[in-house]
């Protein structure tokens, strides 16, 4: 059975490439027993779907422009 550490690893690389048979069902072992694992996993998951908005330009509809301001001093 896989630790909190190698399901950590294995969140990370699904996002990469597909897994096998052997890791989606030793993950989905481990994600049945383990809440921080479960959801460490669904954080991964937002985080991807709010940079892949943010670089097609639909992050809170900012422009590129926008968000390279939001950073900088008050003017």
């Amino acid at each position: 059975m896989l630790n909190c550490r190698e399901v950590t690893e294995l969140c990370s690389e699904e996002l990469d490439r597909a897994l096998g048979l052997r890791e989606r069902m030793a993950l989905r072992t481990h994600l049945m027993m383990c809440a921080g694992c479960t959801q460490f996993r669904a954080q991964m998951a937002t985080m991807r779907r709010l940079m892949q908005a943010y670089a097609q330009g639909d992050a809170a509809g900012l422009g590129d422009d926008d968000a390279k301001d939001e950073g900088s001093a008050p003017r």
